[in-house]
Protein backbone atom coordinates (compact mmCIF):
# COMPACT_ATOMS: atom_id res chain seq x y z
CA UNK A 1 0.00 0.00 0.00
CA UNK A 2 1.21 3.58 -1.11
CA UNK A 3 1.31 5.67 2.01
CA UNK A 4 2.70 8.53 0.38
CA UNK A 5 0.97 11.28 -1.56
CA UNK A 6 2.20 10.56 -4.83
CA UNK A 7 4.99 13.39 -6.51
CA UNK A 8 3.09 16.04 -9.07
CA UNK A 9 5.24 14.97 -11.88
CA UNK A 10 3.48 17.88 -14.49
CA UNK A 11 4.54 20.36 -12.15
CA UNK A 12 8.17 19.57 -11.86
CA UNK A 13 8.08 19.07 -16.26
CA UNK A 14 6.51 22.47 -16.26
CA UNK A 15 9.31 23.70 -13.66
CA UNK A 16 11.98 22.23 -16.04
CA UNK A 17 10.44 23.50 -19.05
CA UNK A 18 9.84 19.92 -20.71
CA UNK A 19 7.26 20.07 -23.66
CA UNK A 20 3.62 19.17 -22.44
CA UNK A 21 1.54 17.55 -24.98
CA UNK A 22 -2.34 17.85 -24.01
CA UNK A 23 -5.96 17.23 -24.68
CA UNK A 24 -9.14 18.97 -23.68
CA UNK A 25 -12.16 17.01 -22.68
CA UNK A 26 -15.65 18.38 -22.71
CA UNK A 27 -17.52 15.36 -22.65
CA UNK A 28 -18.89 14.40 -18.73
CA UNK A 29 -17.95 10.62 -19.45
CA UNK A 30 -15.64 8.73 -17.38
CA UNK A 31 -14.72 6.14 -20.30
CA UNK A 32 -14.14 9.25 -22.74
CA UNK A 33 -11.68 9.60 -19.82
CA UNK A 34 -10.56 6.36 -19.89
CA UNK A 35 -10.03 5.83 -23.45
CA UNK A 36 -8.53 8.85 -23.88
CA UNK A 37 -5.60 8.25 -20.52
CA UNK A 38 -4.06 5.56 -23.27
CA UNK A 39 -3.85 7.86 -26.17
CA UNK A 40 -0.51 9.31 -25.02
CA UNK A 41 -0.78 12.61 -23.96
CA UNK A 42 1.56 14.11 -21.59
CA UNK A 43 -1.98 15.44 -20.17
CA UNK A 44 -5.85 15.69 -20.03
CA UNK A 45 -7.90 18.89 -19.17
CA UNK A 46 -11.38 18.20 -17.65
CA UNK A 47 -13.00 21.23 -18.50
CA UNK A 48 -16.14 22.38 -15.96
CA UNK A 49 -16.42 25.93 -17.22
CA UNK A 50 -17.58 25.55 -20.74
CA UNK A 51 -19.21 21.65 -20.46
CA UNK A 52 -21.64 20.53 -18.45
CA UNK A 53 -19.37 18.21 -16.26
CA UNK A 54 -20.71 18.08 -12.89
CA UNK A 55 -18.29 18.07 -9.68
CA UNK A 56 -19.51 14.06 -9.29
CA UNK A 57 -18.67 13.47 -13.01
CA UNK A 58 -14.94 15.06 -12.85
CA UNK A 59 -14.16 12.92 -9.93
CA UNK A 60 -15.15 10.11 -12.30
CA UNK A 61 -12.94 11.15 -14.85
CA UNK A 62 -10.13 11.81 -12.00
CA UNK A 63 -10.61 8.25 -11.12
CA UNK A 64 -10.56 7.16 -14.31
CA UNK A 65 -7.15 8.09 -15.04
CA UNK A 66 -5.75 7.52 -11.86
CA UNK A 67 -2.34 5.54 -11.55
CA UNK A 68 -2.25 6.16 -15.53
CA UNK A 69 0.77 8.42 -16.89
CA UNK A 70 -0.98 11.09 -18.17
CA UNK A 71 -1.62 14.43 -15.57
CA UNK A 72 -5.08 15.45 -15.29
CA UNK A 73 -5.98 19.46 -14.72
CA UNK A 74 -9.31 20.13 -13.80
CA UNK A 75 -10.18 23.69 -15.15
CA UNK A 76 -12.89 25.25 -12.34
CA UNK A 77 -15.99 27.17 -13.71
CA UNK A 78 -14.55 30.55 -12.18
CA UNK A 79 -11.95 31.62 -9.67
CA UNK A 80 -14.04 30.75 -6.31
CA UNK A 81 -12.71 29.07 -3.04
CA UNK A 82 -15.55 26.74 -2.82
CA UNK A 83 -15.43 25.41 -6.34
CA UNK A 84 -11.25 24.87 -5.99
CA UNK A 85 -11.68 23.10 -2.66
CA UNK A 86 -13.91 20.30 -3.62
CA UNK A 87 -12.43 19.67 -7.03
CA UNK A 88 -9.14 19.80 -5.10
CA UNK A 89 -10.77 17.23 -2.78
CA UNK A 90 -11.89 15.07 -5.26
CA UNK A 91 -8.12 14.36 -6.14
CA UNK A 92 -7.62 16.99 -8.79
CA UNK A 93 -4.00 17.30 -8.41
CA UNK A 94 -3.73 20.47 -11.03
CA UNK A 95 -6.21 23.44 -11.42
CA UNK A 96 -6.54 25.68 -14.57
CA UNK A 97 -8.16 29.17 -13.46
CA UNK A 98 -10.04 31.06 -16.14
CA UNK A 99 -9.99 34.58 -16.57
CA UNK A 100 -7.37 35.20 -13.98
CA UNK A 101 -7.18 38.93 -14.91
CA UNK A 102 -4.47 41.07 -12.24
CA UNK A 103 -1.91 39.75 -9.74
CA UNK A 104 -3.58 40.13 -6.78
CA UNK A 105 -6.24 37.27 -8.85
CA UNK A 106 -3.86 35.42 -8.70
CA UNK A 107 -2.63 35.59 -5.69
CA UNK A 108 -6.18 34.40 -4.51
CA UNK A 109 -6.06 31.40 -7.10
CA UNK A 110 -3.16 30.16 -5.36
CA UNK A 111 -4.38 31.11 -1.62
CA UNK A 112 -7.58 28.88 -2.66
CA UNK A 113 -5.12 25.77 -3.43
CA UNK A 114 -3.12 26.10 0.15
CA UNK A 115 -4.11 25.15 3.31
CA UNK A 116 -3.37 27.76 6.17
CA UNK A 117 -1.30 29.13 7.28
CA UNK A 118 0.07 29.97 3.96
CA UNK A 119 -3.24 29.66 2.11
CA UNK A 120 -7.16 29.61 2.41
CA UNK A 121 -8.07 25.96 1.50
CA UNK A 122 -10.47 24.57 3.98
CA UNK A 123 -9.01 21.23 5.93
CA UNK A 124 -10.48 17.86 5.26
CA UNK A 125 -7.78 15.02 5.68
CA UNK A 126 -10.33 12.11 5.03
CA UNK A 127 -11.24 13.06 1.34
CA UNK A 128 -9.79 11.23 -1.70
CA UNK A 129 -7.11 14.04 -2.15
CA UNK A 130 -5.86 12.33 0.61
CA UNK A 131 -6.56 8.68 -0.03
CA UNK A 132 -8.98 8.65 2.59
CA UNK A 133 -6.74 9.01 5.28
CA UNK A 134 -4.35 6.97 3.86
CA UNK A 135 -1.55 9.65 2.73
CA UNK A 136 0.12 10.31 6.35
CA UNK A 137 2.30 13.12 4.42
CA UNK A 138 -0.59 14.38 2.66
CA UNK A 139 -1.27 17.72 4.80
CA UNK A 140 2.83 17.96 4.92
CA UNK A 141 3.04 17.99 1.07
CA UNK A 142 -0.36 19.00 -0.31
CA UNK A 143 0.51 22.75 -0.54
CA UNK A 144 4.09 21.86 -2.41
CA UNK A 145 2.72 19.37 -4.96
CA UNK A 146 -0.71 21.04 -6.18
CA UNK A 147 0.04 22.48 -9.93
CA UNK A 148 -1.71 26.02 -10.25
CA UNK A 149 -2.30 27.33 -14.32
CA UNK A 150 -3.85 30.68 -14.53
CA UNK A 151 -5.69 31.39 -17.51
CA UNK A 152 -4.38 34.78 -19.30
CA UNK A 153 -7.65 35.92 -22.11
CA UNK A 154 -8.25 39.95 -21.20
CA UNK A 155 -6.07 43.12 -22.45
CA UNK A 156 -6.38 43.37 -18.79
CA UNK A 157 -4.88 40.81 -17.88
CA UNK A 158 -2.03 41.17 -20.56
CA UNK A 159 -1.26 44.48 -18.82
CA UNK A 160 -0.37 42.78 -15.53
CA UNK A 161 0.94 39.29 -17.11
CA UNK A 162 4.25 40.22 -15.62
CA UNK A 163 3.29 40.54 -12.13
CA UNK A 164 1.02 37.67 -12.85
CA UNK A 165 3.73 35.38 -13.75
CA UNK A 166 6.10 36.37 -10.44
CA UNK A 167 3.03 35.32 -7.86
CA UNK A 168 4.43 32.49 -6.01
CA UNK A 169 2.82 29.13 -6.72
CA UNK A 170 1.79 30.01 -10.17
CA UNK A 171 3.15 27.12 -11.88
CA UNK A 172 2.21 28.65 -15.57
CA UNK A 173 0.16 30.96 -17.40
CA UNK A 174 -2.11 29.26 -20.15
CA UNK A 175 -3.40 31.55 -22.91
CA UNK A 176 -6.99 31.47 -23.71
CA UNK A 177 -7.01 32.38 -27.55
CA UNK A 178 -11.08 33.08 -28.33
CA UNK A 179 -11.82 35.09 -25.10
CA UNK A 180 -8.21 36.94 -25.67
CA UNK A 181 -9.70 37.77 -29.38
CA UNK A 182 -12.42 39.10 -28.53
CA UNK A 183 -11.08 41.52 -25.59
CA UNK A 184 -9.25 42.82 -27.72
CA UNK A 185 -11.45 43.36 -30.70
CA UNK A 186 -11.08 40.71 -32.64
CA UNK A 187 -13.75 38.28 -31.70
CA UNK A 188 -13.84 35.10 -33.59
CA UNK A 189 -10.63 35.87 -35.21
CA UNK A 190 -8.06 34.05 -32.71
CA UNK A 191 -5.65 33.71 -36.03
CA UNK A 192 -5.84 37.66 -36.40
CA UNK A 193 -2.07 38.77 -36.57
CA UNK A 194 -2.90 41.28 -33.68
CA UNK A 195 -4.09 38.73 -31.31
CA UNK A 196 -1.46 36.09 -32.59
CA UNK A 197 1.41 39.23 -31.90
CA UNK A 198 -0.06 39.17 -28.44
CA UNK A 199 0.39 35.51 -27.36
CA UNK A 200 3.60 35.27 -28.62
CA UNK A 201 4.71 38.65 -26.58
CA UNK A 202 2.85 36.73 -23.43
CA UNK A 203 4.96 33.71 -24.05
CA UNK A 204 8.13 35.96 -24.14
CA UNK A 205 7.18 37.93 -21.19
CA UNK A 206 6.15 34.63 -19.22
CA UNK A 207 9.87 33.41 -20.03
CA UNK A 208 11.38 36.24 -19.05
CA UNK A 209 9.99 35.81 -15.92
CA UNK A 210 10.95 32.17 -15.43
CA UNK A 211 6.99 30.42 -16.04
CA UNK A 212 5.71 28.11 -18.06
CA UNK A 213 3.32 29.59 -20.54
CA UNK A 214 0.94 27.49 -22.47
CA UNK A 215 -2.30 27.99 -25.35
CA UNK A 216 -4.79 26.08 -27.10
CA UNK A 217 -4.10 25.42 -30.52
CA UNK A 218 -7.46 23.90 -31.73
CA UNK A 219 -6.05 25.71 -35.01
CA UNK A 220 -3.62 23.52 -35.83
CA UNK A 221 -0.56 25.52 -34.82
CA UNK A 222 0.98 23.53 -31.79
CA UNK A 223 4.55 23.08 -33.25
CA UNK A 224 4.49 26.92 -34.17
CA UNK A 225 3.78 27.60 -30.42
CA UNK A 226 5.89 25.31 -29.68
CA UNK A 227 9.07 26.99 -31.12
CA UNK A 228 7.07 31.06 -30.02
CA UNK A 229 7.93 29.44 -26.23
CA UNK A 230 4.88 27.56 -25.03
CA UNK A 231 5.56 24.97 -22.79
CA UNK A 232 2.16 23.21 -22.47
CA UNK A 233 0.24 23.12 -25.59
CA UNK A 234 -3.42 21.42 -25.82
CA UNK A 235 -3.46 20.16 -29.64
CA UNK A 236 -7.30 19.99 -29.48
CA UNK A 237 -10.55 18.86 -28.01
CA UNK A 238 -12.73 15.35 -28.02
CA UNK A 239 -15.46 17.39 -29.62
CA UNK A 240 -13.08 18.15 -32.41
CA UNK A 241 -11.54 14.63 -32.82
CA UNK A 242 -15.33 13.24 -33.39
CA UNK A 243 -16.83 16.06 -35.40
CA UNK A 244 -13.32 15.23 -37.06
CA UNK A 245 -13.61 11.59 -37.44
CA UNK A 246 -17.31 11.49 -37.86
CA UNK A 247 -17.49 13.76 -40.74
CA UNK A 248 -14.87 11.84 -42.23
CA UNK A 249 -16.83 8.47 -42.12
CA UNK A 250 -19.56 9.94 -43.44
CA UNK A 251 -18.07 11.68 -46.14
CA UNK A 252 -16.78 8.75 -47.83
CA UNK A 253 -19.70 6.22 -47.39
CA UNK A 254 -22.81 8.66 -47.10
CA UNK A 255 -24.52 9.31 -50.73
CA UNK A 256 -27.03 12.12 -50.98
Amino acid sequence: MNNSLPRNTFKQALLANRRQVGLWVTFAHQPIAEVLADSGFDWLLFDMEHSPTDLHQVGQQLLAVRGREVAPIVRVPVLDGTWIKRVLDAGAPNVMIPNVRSAAEARDAVAFTRFAPEGLRGVAGSTRAGNYTRYKDYMARANDEIGVIVQIESREALDELDAICRVPGVDAVFIGPSDLAASLGYRGQSGHPDVQAAIAQAFRTANAAGKAAGVLAADGKAEYYFEAGATMVGVGTDLHLLIAGADAVAARYVQR
